[in-house]
């Protein structure tokens, strides 16, 4: 088995040659030009070559036509001399004279394949000479040929046969010739037709020493050509690989990458039209790092300086919020709105310093091992309230969410608290399902709601900063517009991802996974982007849930459904009714 190893590799190398030629193909210029060109060549030096050959071929056989003609004609006439010179009367003196015509006829044209045959048409004659015929002529001689020469006198008719090798038990086979027939006037025995066999062999290996000659010739050609080919395009193609190479560097960040530019021609405007480009990108980006940086710093300051006498306002209006009772009914409603604005404009305040540290890239993440559920529960309880005001239910579901992972859990609970917020901002007061699911590389949070949805253009653009797909709706909850930015910053920081899914009228989805252990790569995402009822307008009623690790309520380990859909809720909350089991609380 072992010596069959060995060819197994080369048929599975041989089968795999036209895949790896397909891939050349496409990633290759020079391949393909290259190739074209060699292709191209070769067809025309194979077309030329053909027409030369059929032309050489053609001329070569009516040049051979043309002399065995001419020497066929040039024997009847002295073959018809000699047996209408003579006064014989006799078969035997006939006979003889027939033979000296016979010689004169192999002597003119040189060939010893003659053929002689009484017109069948005559009368029979006992002074008659015999008919005869040549060993290379036997069965040659075709009934066509016959039939015209026998109705056409005095004139020549040939065609082409194939002469056998004599003697042919020294050489088998056949020679390319032709047999030329004509009639002869014999006195006292009347008409006879001759037939005189040409072999053309020699022609035949001239010709085929021309051909052998002419694709030798070929082949050197086209291999010369390859050669010259290669090198031109090579030639050609290098400066193009440079523009590729240096275009990556450039688009790699190293703005001070240039094209060397030599000479005059069109390669060297290339290089000097690239070089003008790098320049002007090189300004530009410049420019915008500046302008960002100052943008950054300006942002940084400004929070910073706004931080003190924030406090101060926050202080006093935290004194009077606590004395509104003793207000008139104007004035307590105006310290309500100053202390709820003041809130709103420290949360401003801390979501811009937040983004500043990221644009800064000072951000530390302070990890401990931390079970999500624990997090998401939290969260989904601290904001149960505000969703039973805007008419939505929070449903938290944990299937398989029990493992711990390294996590900032301040910046995850910031995640949570943000993607339930938005759901309930703009879930229509339809329920919401926060799900929670972990497998041996990551933890897995989604947050689905049935609201609105989103078009394909407001999903892309959905973390952008200060960005709303409808600028004209205000917002209930008071968020900065800057959550879902810093939420995916936040994910990012941890070595995950944060994605979202939506459909209009649909609702959306958003999805985090982040890895359990920090440094390493979540390699599959515990849930899935895309929820198993992408068509449902809202989940079937059921009470909300909020499980911790270590309950033995409705979604306890032991409990725990296998899908995160709502309609899975229903069999958990019967199990939490058995024996054994301690209530689900409510968010």
């Amino acid at each position: 088995m072992t010596g069959s190893a060995p060819a197994v590799r080369a048929v599975g190398g041989w089968r795999g040659a036209p895949r790896r030629i397909a891939g050349l193909w496409r990633r290759s210029l020079q391949f393909r030009t290259v190739l074209l060109t060699i292709g191209l060549s070769s067809l025309a030096i194979l077309v030329i070559g053909l027409y030369i050959t059929f032309t050489v071929a053609s001329n070569l056989f009516q040049n051979q036509l043309d002399r065995v003609l001419t020497s066929s004609n040039a024997a009847t006439y002295a073959a018809q001399t000699i047996l209408g010179s003579t006064d014989a009367s006799d078969r035997v003196s006939l006979q003889g004279v027939m033979e000296q015509a016979m010689r004169s006829v192999q002597a003119a044209s040189g060939s010893s394949a003659i053929g002689l045959f009484r017109d069948t048409d005559e009368d029979p004659s006992i002074v008659a000479p015999q008919d005869r015929l040549s060993p290379q002529l036997a069965g040659v001689i075709t009934p066509e040929l016959r039939e015209m020469v026998q109705q056409n006198p005095d004139t020549q008719f040939w065609q082409s046969v194939a002469l056998p090798r004599v003697p042919a038990a020294l050489e088998t086979g056949t020679d390319p010739g032709v047999v030329v027939g004509s009639d002869l006037q014999v006195p006292g025995a009347g008409r006879y037709l001759l037939y005189i066999g040409y072999n053309f062999a020699d022609a035949e290996a001239t010709l085929a020493f021309m051909q052998a000659t002419g694709l030798i010739g070929a082949i050197a050609l086209i291999l010369l050509l390859s050669a010259i080919i290669l090198l031109v395009v090579r030639w050609v193609i290098e400066p193009v690989r440079t523009v590729a190479a240096t275009s990556r560097r450039l688009a790699a960040g190293d703005l001070g990458v240039r094209m060397p530019a030599k000479g005059e021609d069109e390669l060297a405007t290339l290089s000097a039209s690239f070089n003008g480009m790098a320049d002007s990108l090189q300004a530009r980006i410049r420019e915008l790092a500046e302008l960002s940086v100052m943008q950054q710093r300006f942002v940084s300051d400004v929070s910073h300086e706004l931080r003190t006498p924030l406090t101060t306002i926050r202080l006093a209006g935290d004194v009077l919020h606590g004395q509104r009772e003793e207000f008139d009914s104007t004035t307590a409603r105006t310290v309500e709105l100053l202390h709820t604005q003041t809130e709103r404009f420290e949360a401003l305040l801390g979501d811009l310093l937040e983004i500043s540290r990221y644009d800064a890239g000072s951000v530390e993440l302070a990890t401990e091992p931390t079970n999500l559920v624990h997090l998401a529960g939290d969260a989904v309880e601290s904001l149960h309230e505000l969703a039973r005001e805007h008419g939505s239910e929070l449903r938290l579901v944990a299937p398989g969410g029990h493992l711990d992972a390294e996590v900032d859990p301040r910046r995850i609970r910031r995640i949570v608290r943000n993607l339930v917020g938005n759901a309930i901002e703009h879930g229509e007061g339809r329920p919401i399902v926060v799900a929670v699911d972990s497998n041996e590389s990551a933890v897995g949070l989604s947050v689905r709601d049935y609201g609105m949805g989103m078009t394909e253009e407001e999903r892309m653009r959905v973390f952008d900063r200060f960005w709303r797909a409808d600028p004209s709706r205000s917002r209930t909850i008071g968020g900065t517009g800057l959550g879902l930015a810093i939420s995916l910053e936040d994910a990012a920081a941890h070595g995950g991802t944060l994605d979202v899914w939506s459909k209009p009228g649909r609702g959306t989805v958003f999805r985090l996974v982040v890895p359990r252990t920090r440094g390493r790569a979540a390699i599959e995402p515990p849930l899935p982007l895309e929820p198993d009822d992408p068509d449902a307008t809202g989940p079937n009623p059921a009470p909300p849930d909020v499980v911790r690790p270590g309950d033995t309520g409705a979604f306890g380990v032991e409990a725990a459904p296998t899908s995160w859909r709502p309609a899975d809720h229903r069999a958990a909350d019967h199990r939490a009714a058995e024996p054994g089991h301690e209530e689900v609380r409510d968010a």
